[in-house]
């Protein structure tokens, strides 16, 4: 998946926190995300923009975590401070199960 489709998947599945993600959607939504982000901090007003893609980003979070067989639920570990985040991070990194979960179908 690249960058334009991963943005048009996750717009599509804006508030969708059922099914699965691939690693390649979640991470260039994430790069996409970060970048809106950068900018919103040089351009004040594109923070209201920014605002708008935290619900689509939460929902490929949880699909992403789908993806591993967790439940989406556990991105609330991130709010650990430190040690949160980086098992977060890592549980995104995770290659998603080659077959199909309670969560849906293979990716």
């Amino acid at each position: 998946m690249n960058l334009i489709k991963s943005i048009e998947t996750c717009f599509k599945k804006y508030a969708d926190f059922n099914g699965r993600a691939s690693r390649s959607e979640f991470w260039w939504f994430y790069l996409f995300n970060t970048i809106v982000w950068v900018f919103s901090w040089i351009m004040p007003f594109l923070f209201f923009i920014y605002l708008a893609l935290f619900i689509p980003f939460i929902a490929v979070a949880a699909r992403r975590l789908h993806d591993i067989n967790k439940s989406g639920w556990f991105q609330l570990i991130g709010l650990i401070p430190l040690v949160g985040w980086i098992i977060v991070i890592v549980w995104w990194a995770t290659d998603g199960e080659n077959k199909n979960n309670r969560f849906g179908k293979k990716v």
